[in-house]
Order: C-alpha cells, then structure tokens, then sequence
C-alpha cells in the first residue's frame, strides 16, 4: 500500500508540472494575438506565482483541516478549471483573472506533499518526485507545439492539459480512501500539540534566511529560464514561434532526465554534493549560451541547465529536516515555497523589462546573476547549520 501511495503523489506532481511550461511556450503565439508587449507575460507569472505564495503560506492549516488528499484533489482540480479559462480566453484581463486560480492551485499541495516525502522517504525518492514534475513540464510544451504545428490555436493547447488535469483529478478522488488510510497516520507523526511557528519564529533560526534566499534564486532562475527560453530562440536565434515553442522543452526535458538520473546518485553522493554538482552544471550550461554559435548552443545550453536544475531544488528539501529538524521541517518547508513562488512572481518579470526596454540577449547573463546569488547563500547555508 505504501508503494500505491508513493505511485499517487507521482501522478500527483506531474499534474503540478504539467501547466508550469505552457505560459512560456505558448507566449511568442499569444502576445501578438492580443495585441500586448511581450514583458506582459511577466505579469500573469505575478499572478500566478502570487496565489502560490498564499496557499503555501495556508498548506499547513490546509492540511491538518482537510488532510493530504483532499488538498491535492482540490488543488489540481482547481489548476484544471483554470486551464480550461485559458482556453476560453481572448483577452489579457481573462488571462490574469483565470491566473488566481491557477496558482492557488499549487502552493499548498506542493508543500504538504515535499514535506511529507522529506520525513518519510529516502533522497532518491524525492529526486524521481520531482521527475515526476519534470514529466509534466516536459508534456506541456510538446502539447502546445503539436497544437501549434498542426494549425490550431494555443487556446485548444491549454484545453488538452486542462483535460489531462481533469483526469488526474478523477484519480485522486478514487484514491482518497488510501490517503485517509496511510497519510493520516504518517501526519500524525509529526503533529503534535507544541504551536506552530510564527515567521518571526522561523527567520531567528541558524540558516533559515539562507535557505530562503536560496529557494527565491533556484526557482527564479527555473522560472526565468523557462518562460524567457522560447521568446530567446524567436527574437534572439530567427526560430518560428512554433519551433520555438517545442525546443523550450528542452530544458524541462533536461531536469526530468537529471532528476532520474539524479535518484541513482544519490545513492553515492549526498545532498550537499548533489547541489554543488547541479550549480556546478548550471554554470556550464549557461556559459554555452553565451557562445555565439546560434540555436545550436542555445539547446545544449538549455538541457544542460535543465539537469543542473535537477538536483538542486529536491535536495534542498530533503536536506531540510537534516538541517533544522523534523519538528521544524513542516513550517521550514512551507516558508521555503513561499520564498522560492515571491522569486517566480518578481524576477520573470523583471527580466521581461529588461528584454522589452534593454535587449532578450542579456538572458544568459541574468541567469548566472542569479546563479551567483545561490551559490554563495547555499555556502553560508551549511556553515550555520553545520552541526
């Protein structure tokens, strides 16, 4: 039964990553057609990441309220409504209005679910997890440029997620006699009577602030690579929008093969390690971008920063309960998903001005900016958490 359940948040977090690319490969199709700039995609980034930020923030009163499974049920059936909004839309006030319901959608099931497997799981789970997602993100851009190719619109891209989220909804509905059964118990290890922790709490402890400031680098530089990257190709390499929007996959297709990859490794190395490797190979892809030899460094350069990516972002979590404990682990995550959706929701768009105002071309510049950041927080990380 523990293996089904561990089967059921797989599906689970490929249903989180299956809308997460599609803003981006679709985007080069929509602004035009909507007659708005292209650093607007920035904006429905904010929003969406905005409504993450506040259902993370909500995940643990959530998930004591409704447990695990209700909230994951509830989660993606509300990303699936918001999918299907999209594809009904026509205008840029519909996209931002669908996109609260789109990142409500994610915020608190992401944390209960990487929380739960932290405490109860190896690190090698945690990795295939999050493969899990990378599927999703690496489905969503092939779907929206089969769309594309063959001739229909991006609204019916967005229409045939919304459908594949529909269906995941139906299977985590049939699954909640199982979450009730296995995930009740599991949440009852690590709920206990002390209070829960204030933000004020959690900022006193050793490395909190560090690990914060992390996870707003990591998924600002996941975020940014990810939206920008088709928009790269198109204004930067001469690509067709439609081509443009398929090569995108190439970076989420780069983590979901790092993260499985990254399962086995783990078996060697440990989290620490694993991180440095992934920064490590972040720095190389990026520097390929920035050499001039076209579309053809662009998409080395791409997967190779995907299977950076791969590790970082699972292992900073599983590292977590090593870090500040079991006990702190629930609130620590929680906090850590709020801060890694405040990246997402401040430096997409931020990039988006530099490329409207300044020039596309600085994206491989502002992605090792951000690769910098991390690298030297994670360092501090260690040293204060050491034990």
């Amino acid at each position: 039964m523990t293996h089904l359940l561990l089967l059921i948040i797989y599906i689970s977090f490929i249903s989180l990553g299956l809308p997460d690319s599609l803003l981006g490969s679709a985007w080069p199709s929509i602004y035009p057609e909507l007659a708005v700039p292209v650093s607007y995609a920035g904006m429905i980034s904010m929003i969406i990441a905005a409504g993450t930020i506040i259902s993370s923030l909500q995940s643990d009163r959530l998930t004591r309220k409704l447990g695990s499974g209700k909230v994951t049920a509830i989660s993606v059936a509300t990303t699936a409504l918001a999918l299907f909004g999209f594809s009904i839309s026509h205008s840029f006030w519909q996209l931002c209005l669908w996109a609260i319901p789109y990142g409500l959608g994610a915020g608190s099931v992401d944390a209960s679910l990487n929380n739960y497997v932290a405490l109860h799981f190896a690190s090698r789970h945690m990795s295939w997890l999050h493969c899990m997602w990378g599927v999703g993100a690496s489905v969503g851009p092939y779907i929206m440029g089969y769309a594309l190719t063959g001739g229909q619109s991006w609204q019916m891209g967005y229409r045939c997620i919304a459908v594949l989220q529909i269906f995941l909804t139906v299977i985590l509905i049939f699954s909640l006699p199982l979450w009730k059964n296995r995930l009740a118990a599991a949440d009852g290890d690590t709920d206990n009577s002390s209070k829960p922790l204030s933000l004020h709490e959690i900022f006193l402890i050793p490395g909190a602030k560090e690990v914060l400031i992390t996870f707003f680098g990591y998924c600002a530089l996941e975020q940014t690579a990810g939206l920008w990257a088709s928009s790269y190709m198109v204004m930067k390499n001469g690509l067709t929008t439609e081509k443009a929007a398929s090569l995108a996959s190439l970076f989420f297709i780069g983590i979901t093969i790092g993260r499985a990859i990254s399962g086995f490794v783990t078996m060697k190395l440990n989290d620490t390690q694993m991180i440095h490797l992934g920064l490590a190979i972040i720095f190389i892809g990026i520097v390929i971008i920035l050499l001039p030899f076209g579309t053809g460094s662009t998409m080395t350069g791409l997967i190779l920063i995907g299977l950076g990516c791969a590790p970082v972002y699972p292992c900073i979590i599983h590292s977590t309960p090593d870090h500040f404990g079991a006990d702190r682990s629930q609130a620590l995550i929680g906090v850590q998903m709020a801060s890694a959706y405040i990246g997402v929701l401040l430096m997409p768009p931020l990039f988006g001005l530099i490329a409207n105002h300044i020039s596309i071309g600085l994206y491989p510049v502002y992605l090792l900016t951000i690769l910098l950041c991390m690298a030297v927080m994670h360092e501090r990380l260690i040293r204060k958490t050491a034990h």
